[in-house]
């Protein structure tokens, strides 16, 4: 079972992470976890897959909670709940991990919750167990830094 996932669930981990120590680890734990609560699979649910795919996309989100090293005081109000344009929007998975590994870690968690999983911002706040208003900030982060690596690769390839 192991091998079978281990392909889907290492790039799910990949978004997450730049260091395979750190790809690794997260996969692991997500997998023991499963292994361990095998018995609270419900396949009334859903498939098979989606369930460990949630367990080792929960086990990343706790690495990354581990390794946040930012402060939290990034809280900010007033950033637009609307309007959000999805940057990784019809781009080949190699350019969204390329643009993803940019991105500081947490913003990159919070963007691929965000963008990528589709969660909502309260979701993604309650999976990073931070503010609504800082997953606001980390979206705002993340599309201003990716504007700016598209705007000085753009002015290298044309110069």
């Amino acid at each position: 079972m192991y091998r079978q996932f281990y392909p889907a669930l290492f790039a799910l981990c990949k978004t997450f992470f730049d260091d395979n120590h750190d790809i690794l680890t997260a996969l692991n734990n997500g997998m023991l976890k499963a292994f361990k609560n095998i018995e609270q699979y419900d396949a009334g649910k859903g498939n098979f897959f989606n369930w460990i795919y949630t367990v080792v996309r929960n086990a990343a989100l706790t690495e990354v909670r581990n390794k946040k090293t930012e402060a939290t005081i990034l809280y900010t109000e007033g950033l637009p709940d609307a309007a959000f344009f999805n940057p990784f929007e019809e781009k080949e998975w190699d350019t969204v991990y390329e643009m993803l590994h940019r991105l500081p870690a947490t913003t990159r968690a919070v963007c691929v919750l965000f963008y990528i999983e589709g969660f909502s911002i309260k979701e993604a706040a309650d999976a990073m167990e931070m503010k609504a208003g800082t997953v606001k900030w980390h979206l705002s982060e993340g599309r201003k830094r990716l504007k700016n690596t598209f705007t000085s690769n753009l002015c290298k390839s044309e110069g």
